[in-house]
This record gives C-alpha cells, sequence and structure tokens, in this order.
C-alpha cells in the first residue's frame, strides 16, 4: 500500500463528477435504442464475452442476482439474448447474444463512439493529447473499481475526530 494520498479530497470529487457525467451522458445511447444503461451493459458484456453462465454475469457486471435475472428477463423479451442450458449444469442457465442483440450492441457502440469522437474533435490538440495520454491511468482505475467493489470493501477514510 502506499503512503499519504497524492490526490486532494477536492480534486477525487472532481473525478469522480466528471467520471459520472461521462457516464450519464454515453447512456443516452443505450435509451434511444430503448434499453436502460444496465442493460446495454449486460448485452454488451453478454455479446463481447458470451455466451456466459448467470453467475459469470453476476461477478462482471457487480449487480445482485435478483436484479440480474430482471435484466436478462427483459433481454429475452425483446429477443437480444437467449438463455442455453449449461452443458455442465442442466440447473443453471447460460446467456448468449441474439443476432438482434449483436446489431443493438454495435448501433450503441457505434453511437457512443461518434459522439466521443465529435465532442474530441472540438477541442485544442494538447487537450486531446492529454487525454490520450491519460487513457492508460483511466483504464487503470477502471479495474482497480471494479476490483474494489467485487471485493465489497468500501475504501472510505476514517471520519476525523471532531475538534475538542
Amino acid at each position: 500500500m502506499r503512503g499519504a494520498p497524492r490526490m486532494d479530497n477536492d480534486t477525487v470529487i472532481r473525478l469522480r463528477r466528471v467520471v459520472l457525467q461521462l457516464a450519464r451522458q454515453l447512456n443516452a445511447a443505450s435509451r434511444e435504442e430503448g434499453l436502460t444503461p444496465t442493460q446495454a451493459s449486460v448485452l454488451g458484456i453478454t455479446v463481447g464475452r458470451g455466451p456466459l453462465s448467470l453467475a459469470e454475469l453476476t461477478e462482471i457486471e457487480g449487480i445482485n442476482p435478483t436484479m440480474l435475472s430482471r435484466v436478462i428477463g427483459k433481454l429475452d423479451s425483446f429477443g437480444l439474448i437467449k438463455r442455453l442450458r449449461d452443458p455442465d449444469d442442466f440447473r443453471a442457465a447460460r446467456v448468449e447474444a441474439t443476432p438482434e442483440g449483436k446489431l443493438r450492441h454495435k448501433r450503441i457502440a457505434a453511437q457512443r463512439s461518434a459522439i466521443i469522437s465529435e465532442c474530441v474533435d472540438g477541442l485544442p490538440a494538447d487537450q486531446e493529447a492529454a487525454l490520450v495520454a491519460a487513457l492508460p491511468a483511466f483504464e487503470t482505475l477502471a479495474e482497480a473499481l471494479r476490483a474494489t467493489v467485487q471485493r465489497g470493501r468500501r475504501q472510505l477514510p476514517d471520519e476525523a475526530p471532531e475538534p475538542s
């Protein structure tokens, strides 16, 4: 573990807010395709890594099994995924994307990429270069956040004692 944090609390708050704003804006593409952000995420994972067991999806997506079951039910009813029997465990199910699911995911991804490209094209060259340079740090941060959430740990500092 490293020593004292190098990023002050205000900077951490700014980073969190920016990440959430980016996610909200990009999630608009999934809503235009008739999906919630969670449905679009589960579909994307299934397209990219499927077929997957529900347990694998629960771990990757980080949502509880009941919520995942509802999401899978909706995606199945939309014809975007199909349930399969797990060949190793007949009590368990696996899911994979249908051709329509793959097409819908492709449209969402293309729209998100187009939005980002359009916005990045409007930035000054030095800011675009800074974003590109920051990508490895964002990728590492995303993986660390995923691992932290999966462990169920809260990484909040202890509250400071009240001054006397």
